[in-house]
């Protein structure tokens, strides 16, 4: 398994796709900072929250992490990787833990940007707001007023963006289970992007909906997971780490059970 491991990471570093996501997450993360910055100053007119939200984390990586999984996935399919390491003699579980593994490095390594531009832009000490619309880093960027890093802030932005990166890296397992079983990335990006505007309304569902709440929250997507931020506390951002992990096993487990009989042609 660590073979494959390394075999995947070498091609994603030569890979240009992640090269090209990369400097999108960097641009859009740049231009999600500017718009929470202008928006209170006054230089911008509030209407204009709906576009900065469009380059907000949580919209970009929900594209994105379907396109870097269909590459990574559904690619290896096309150029027959995965039936060599089959015919080869490596199990279908490590095919299955080593593809999820790389792509969960990739997905953090995409959401680096949001990370490093939002803890910039905080220690400035300059107001931001986006207005209702937050979740994510940029739920981070805004729920705070004038912070100065100390020592205890830096570390705490790390434990911030380390738990927001596993809750991003399980909503987008499920990916998964659909990349091995469609092997089409247009379908996977599709499907991923339509089923991640649903469990938006849903969380809307769960404001209404106490003992929904309570069983959406035990999945990345419900409850505060994706809204943690510096006030947080160590046992909530414990949770959501913990929430994330199971449910990443979850997905693999799913994606072994489809693909282990699956004919692979």
């Amino acid at each position: 398994m660590l073979n494959l491991i390394q075999a995947d990471v070498f091609k994603l570093r030569k890979s240009m796709a992640i090269k090209i996501l990369l400097a999108i997450t960097t641009v859009s993360a740049a231009i999600m900072a500017v718009f929470a910055y202008l928006i209170p100053q006054g230089k911008m007119d509030p209407s204009m929250t709906g576009l900065g939200f469009m380059f907000s984390d949580i919209n970009v990586i929900s594209i994105l992490g379907g396109v870097i999984a269909g590459v990574m996935i559904c690619g290896d399919f096309d150029n027959k990787t995965i039936h060599d390491s089959i015919a080869n003699g490596c199990s279908r579980s490590a095919v299955i833990i080593s593809k999820a593994a790389v792509l969960g490095f990739a997905l953090a390594f995409l959401l680096l940007p949001y990370a490093i531009i939002t803890g910039i832009a905080l220690s400035t000490g300059s107001e931001f707001s986006m207005g209702s619309v937050a979740v994510g880093f940029l739920n981070v960027l805004t729920s705070v007023e004038g912070t100065t890093f100390s020592a205890s802030g830096v570390w705490k932005m790390f434990a911030v963006t380390l738990t927001l990166m596993i809750v991003y890296v399980a909503q987008l397992s499920i990916c998964v289970p659909l990349a091995f079983m469609l092997k089409k990335p247009l379908f996977v990006v599709a499907i991923y992007y339509g089923f991640s505007i649903l469990t938006a309304q849903l969380i809307r569902l769960s404001e209404s909906s106490p003992v929904f709440d309570r069983m959406f929250s035990l999945t990345p997507y419900g409850g505060k997971h994706a809204f943690v931020t510096l006030d947080t506390g160590t046992g909530d951002m414990v949770k959501a780490i913990a929430v994330g992990l199971i449910f990443i096993s979850v997905m693999i487990a799913v994606t072994y059970s489809a693909f282990r009989k699956s004919e692979i042609k």
